[in-house]
């Protein structure tokens, strides 16, 4: 399969814009759906199979080799850590990762949050802020509805990705500082960079001028 690109998607919100966008730059195959049964979707013609994972597994997928490329959130790449080339940042899926307190509990100074309990699908990130912030905390690692744990007394605050912070607003939580901001990423395999440079390489440039076509026609309206 050496000639073949393998593309990694990720199900959920960067799906359907990373699908369009790859298609722009001539890199589609039918049939390729979020809800696929097919496990390997390929393009004969042009050489390019997807693969579609969970959000989480996806830099596994790519360090691994097991796909060429992927895109994917910085959040994501963050906490994971895994041994990727971030490529080109696609500018889209955009969102941050902050701290949100009860309305109730809000404090002065972020120090005062100190050895609390603090719920988060965010563990590596979360330690390493409030590392730099040289307070202790006890984080509790969920997979679900972050917003409950302070409603349900299992933590005092949260650290979670938001988009508008409308749900965090919902749950009279409120945000008390901003911890990074995340956008969608192109990742490569670092030996199929270097086997599949000229590929690669390509569709990095015709990449950026999509993005930067799309961006000038903004501008123009």
């Amino acid at each position: 399969m050496e000639e073949y690109i393998t593309i990694a998607l990720p199900k959920g919100k960067l799906f359907k814009r990373s699908l369009d966008l790859l298609a722009k730059v001539g890199y589609s195959a039918e049939g390729v759906s979020e809800n696929s049964r097919k496990l390997v979707i390929a393009n004969e013609e042009t050489k390019v199979r997807f693969i579609i994972t969970k959000t989480v597994d996806l830099p596994t997928y790519v360090e691994y080799g097991a796909a060429d490329i992927g895109i994917i959130g910085k959040d994501v790449l963050l906490e994971e850590q895994k041994d990727v080339y971030e490529l080109l940042d696609l500018g889209f899926g955009k969102c941050r990762l902050m701290m949100a307190v009860p309305e109730a509990k809000k404090r002065s100074e972020l120090k005062d949050y100190a050895h609390l309990r603090v719920a988060t699908k965010y563990p590596r990130c979360a330690r390493e802020y409030f590392d730099k912030l040289g307070i202790q905390m006890e984080i509790v690692k969920l997979n679900g509805s972050i917003e409950l744990g302070p409603l349900i007394g299992l933590s005092e605050l949260i650290v979670d990705i938001v988009e508008t912070g409308t749900t965090i607003k919902e749950n009279k939580l409120m945000e008390v500082d901003s911890i990074f901001t995340s956008t969608a990423r192109l990742i490569a395999n670092p030996v199929s960079f270097k086997l599949k440079f000229e590929r690669l390489h390509k569709l990095v440039v015709d990449l950026r001028a999509v993005l930067a076509a799309e961006k000038g026609d903004k501008k123009a309206k």
